[in-house]
C-alpha cells in the first residue's frame, strides 16, 4: 500500500522534472559565466525570467480549463503602455496608476471569458481577435516607444534586497502566494481542473462551468498585466510591439508545456510553468556564455519543447482515465 508521500510525488512529478531541468541548465550557465554566482548576474537573470514566468502563470490558468489564451502577450504589452502613462508622479499617484493598470488587465481577461462563455466561441479564435484589439489600444497609447515610470519604485523592484536576493523573485513569490495558492485550493480552481478533465462530467455534476471559466480568464488578464507592469519597471518606458506580444504569448505556451501542464487541460501547476519559463530564459543566456550563435536558441528551445510534449502525450496515451494520473 502506497503512502501519501508517494501519491503526492506522482501528482507533482511533472513539476519536479521542470525544476530539475532548470537547475541543471542554470548550473551550467553559472559554471560557465565569467563572473559566476554574483548579485548582478542573479538579478539580471531574475528580472528577465520573472516577466515570462508571470505570463506563463496566466496561460496556465486558462490551459487548465482546456482552453488557450492567445491574447496574454498583447495584454502584457497593453499594460506596459498603460503603465508608462499612469505609473508616474508621486508615490500615491503611482499607486493609483498601478491599480488602474491591473484593473485594465483583469477587464481584458473578463472580456475574453465573457465572450467565450456567453458567445459560445472557441477560446483560440476569441483570444486571437481580442488580442488584436488590445494591441490596437496599445498603439493608440504608444505610437512610438517612450514614456516614464516612478523611478524609486522601479529601482526598488528591479534591484536586490539586503543579502543579495533579487527583489523580482520576492515579487514572484508574492504573486504565487496571493493568486495561485488561493486559486488552486478554491472551489473555482478545482472546478477549472474538472472542466479540463471532462467538461461533460463537470456539467452533469452541477458545477458552474461558466463562472469558473470567466474567473480563469479574468485572473489570466490580471497576471498578464502584472507582467506588463513589471516590464515597465525594467525598461522605464512603454512600447507597443507586436513582436514582443507574440514572443511572450508563444514562449508562455512553451513554458506551460515544459512545466508539465497538459495542453488538453485538467492537470498541471503554475509552479511547473514558472520553472519552465526560467528554463527557456536561461537557454538564451547559456548559449551566450558558450559563445554559440543566437540562431541556435530556437533549436534548443524547440527540442526541449518537443521532448516535453512527447513525454506528456505518452503519459496520456497510457491512461484509460485522466484521473489515473493522481492514483
Amino acid at each position: 500500500m502506497h503512502s501519501d508521500a508517494y501519491y503526492r510525488l506522482r501528482e507533482h512529478r511533472a513539476t519536479l522534472i521542470a525544476v530539475a531541468l532548470f537547475v541543471v541548465i542554470f548550473a551550467l550557465y553559472i559554471a560557465k559565466h565569467q563572473v559566476g554566482w554574483t548579485v548582478p548576474v542573479l538579478t539580471t537573470a531574475s528580472n528577465k525570467g520573472v516577466l515570462l514566468a508571470i505570463v506563463a502563470m496566466a496561460q496556465t490558468l486558462v490551459v487548465l480549463t482546456g482552453g488557450i489564451d492567445l491574447s496574454v502577450g498583447m495584454v502584457f504589452v497593453l499594460a506596459n503602455c498603460l503603465a508608462s502613462h499612469l505609473v508616474v508622479g508621486t508615490p500615491l499617484q503611482a499607486a493609483v496608476g498601478v491599480i488602474a493598470v491591473l484593473a485594465a488587465g483583469a477587464a481584458c481577461g473578463f472580456v475574453n471569458g465573457a465572450i467565450i462563455v456567453y458567445g459560445r466561441l472557441q477560446p483560440i479564435i476569441t483570444t486571437l481577435a481580442t488580442g488584436i484589439i488590445y494591441f490596437g489600444f496599445s498603439l493608440g497609447l504608444r505610437p512610438v516607444p517612450g514614456g516614464d515610470v516612478q523611478a524609486d519604485l522601479a529601482e526598488a523592484l528591479t534591484g536586490a534586497l539586503p543579502g543579495g536576493v533579487p527583489t523580482m523573485l520576492v515579487v514572484l513569490l508574492a504573486v504565487v502566494l496571493l493568486v495561485w495558492v488561493p486559486y488552486s485550493r478554491s472551489v473555482v480552481g478545482r472546478a477549472a481542473l474538472a472542466i479540463g478533465s471532462s467538461e461533460a462530467a463537470t456539467y452533469m455534476s452541477g458545477v458552474a462551468i461558466g463562472r469558473a471559466r470567466i474567473v480563469a480568464y479574468t485572473l489570466a488578464g490580471f497576471l498578464a498585466a502584472v507582467g506588463g507592469l513589471l516590464l515597465t519597471f525594467v525598461t522605464f518606458s512603454g512600447e507597443a510591439s507586436a513582436a514582443i506580444g507574440g514572443v511572450y504569448t508563444l514562449n508562455a505556451i512553451a513554458a506551460v508545456v515544459i512545466g508539465g501542464t497538459v495542453l488538453s487541460g485538467g492537470a498541471g501547476s503554475a509552479i511547473g510553468s514558472i520553472f519552465g519559463a526560467f528554463t527557456l530564459r536561461t537557454i538564451g543566456d547559456l548559449l551566450f556564455v558558450f559563445d554559440l550563435e543566437p540562431l541556435w536558441q530556437p533549436l534548443f528551445q524547440g527540442v526541449i519543447l518537443l521532448v516535453a510534449v512527447s513525454l506528456g502525450s505518452l503519459r496520456l496515451l497510457r491512461l484509460d482515465n485522466r484521473l489515473d494520473m493522481f492514483r
